[in-house]
């Protein structure tokens, strides 16, 4: 049908259905992109220096009728066309080449998050959740050594179809985090990376370092030097972005006060010492920022004060 798109022999309903195709995954386009450019150099070369049989049948009058030796005359046989035979070989790599694409598809794609959460469905079904200021570029390969890639920047939740065949790896920082099928967070900071499992298993590796990572257990890893050893996860603050819930379960209250102060873009700062390492069991669901401090300052009997762009907890 390609073939007769590109003749313009198709109906008007075949044209639409070809049109469709080719507008539905990047891959299709560039197969398309593909097929067309061989097919127009195929026909290019194969009428680009066809013989002239009038000129030549000229040139051999002149050369019977000009004085010197009697002409041998002999019967005209059309000259050998090397550009057919080209144009045959073209095609048959043509084929070959096509073969090859329909084998080995690949699919991308570039998301960012900016100023906003950004939830999204990757090429494979996998579902993917970018915190702000958060970027992913995401390449699949079907075919011979086939796999599934996401380099990642900042922060994203992903939760991964799975595909035995066809691996799944998200690269950050320096590290490979490799699944089948699975959930997990991962964070990138400037002095660390810090990767939660939801479900499943992934394996997490660094300069010939390997780590295995179930459900329940973290790893944060820090910019250089040895890789750590993993914990078992104990809040699901990471969750926050996705939910909008704040869920401490005996959690510091530093490290809750650090997460709002990511998730609200906000500076909290607690100067109470005995009040910062407090065990903390709570939720908070999509409150505005000013009612959660109010709660954590009665709760610690805590005065707050505003300096600038600061809120302090004393």
């Amino acid at each position: 049908m390609l073939v007769r798109f590109l003749l313009d022999e198709v109906t008007e309903e075949e044209r639409a259905l070809v049109n469709n195709w080719i507008g539905q995954t990047p891959a299709n386009q560039k197969y398309f992109n593909h097929f067309e450019l061989i097919w127009q150099q195929s026909r290019v070369l194969a009428i680009s220096r066809e013989v002239d049989e009038d000129a030549a049948w000229q040139r051999f009058k002149i050369r019977i009728n000009s004085p010197g030796k009697p002409a041998i005359i002999v019967p005209f046989k059309k000259s050998f066309n090397w550009m057919r035979v080209a144009a045959i070989f073209i095609t048959t790599i043509a084929v070959a080449v096509l073969f090859y694409l329909v084998n080995t598809k690949t699919a991308q794609l570039e998301l960012a998050s900016n100023d906003i959460i950004v939830n999204d469905t990757l090429p494979d079904n996998s579902i993917v959740t970018l915190n702000k200021h958060s970027s992913l570029s995401y390449r699949e390969k079907s075919g011979r050594q086939s796999y599934r890639k996401a380099i990642l920047k900042g922060e994203g939740f992903f939760n991964v179809k799975p595909d035995k065949s066809k691996p799944f790896f998200v690269e950050v920082d320096g590290i490979e985090v490799k699944v089948v099928g699975t959930s997990f967070n991962i964070k990138s900071l400037k002095d660390f990376t810090e990767i939660i499992v939801e479900s499943g298993i992934v394996t997490v590796a660094k300069d010939n370092q390997l780590v295995t990572l179930q459900k329940g257990e973290r790893l944060t890893i820090p910019r250089a030097g040895a890789m750590p050893q993993k914990k078992q996860n104990s809040d699901k603050l990471y969750n926050y972005y996705r939910s909008r819930e704040f869920v401490c379960d005996n959690t510091p209250v530093w490290k809750l006060i650090e997460v709002l102060n990511e998730a609200y873009e906000t500076k909290i700062i607690i100067e109470n010492e005995k009040a910062k390492k407090e065990l903390y069991t709570v939720t908070f669901y999509n409150e505005p920022i000013e009612k959660i401090i109010s709660v954590i300052a009665e709760t610690f009997d805590l005065t707050t004060e505003k300096k600038g762009d600061q809120i302090i907890l004393k």
